[in-house]
C-alpha cells in the first residue's frame, strides 16, 4: 500500500495503471478543490497530468458526473486510449 498526504489529507493509492502515479506531479497539481472528493483520479494526456474528483454516493457533492461507480465509463469516454492513470482514495481517520 502506498499513501500520500495532499492538503493535510491522507490518501491511499488504490489503482496505478501502467505506473501512472507520480508523487511530485500530483502534489504540485492537487489543490484544496479536491478536499471534499472521496477519490482523486489522474490520467496522462500528451505528457500532462489531468486530475478529476469522484464521490461516493453518500458524499454531499455526489452527482452523475462525479459518481465513482462510473469511473470506467469516464476512462472510456474522456481519456486517451490506453493512457496511464491512477486512483487515490481519501482515508477518513476519525
Amino acid at each position: 500500500m502506498k499513501y500520500v498526504i495532499l492538503n493535510n489529507i491522507k490518501y491511499e493509492l488504490i489503482e496505478n495503471f501502467k505506473d501512472g502515479f507520480n508523487t511530485d506531479e500530483v502534489i504540485s497539481k492537487a489543490t484544496d478543490y479536491f478536499n471534499d472528493f472521496d477519490y482523486i483520479f489522474g490520467d496522462w494526456s500528451y505528457g500532462k497530468l489531468r486530475l478529476k474528483g469522484f464521490c461516493k454516493k453518500d458524499n454531499k457533492l455526489f452527482n452523475a458526473i462525479n459518481d465513482f461507480s462510473k469511473k470506467d465509463e469516464y476512462i472510456k469516454n474522456n481519456c486517451a486510449y490506453g493512457c496511464k492513470y491512477f486512483v487515490l482514495e481519501k482515508i477518513n481517520e476519525n
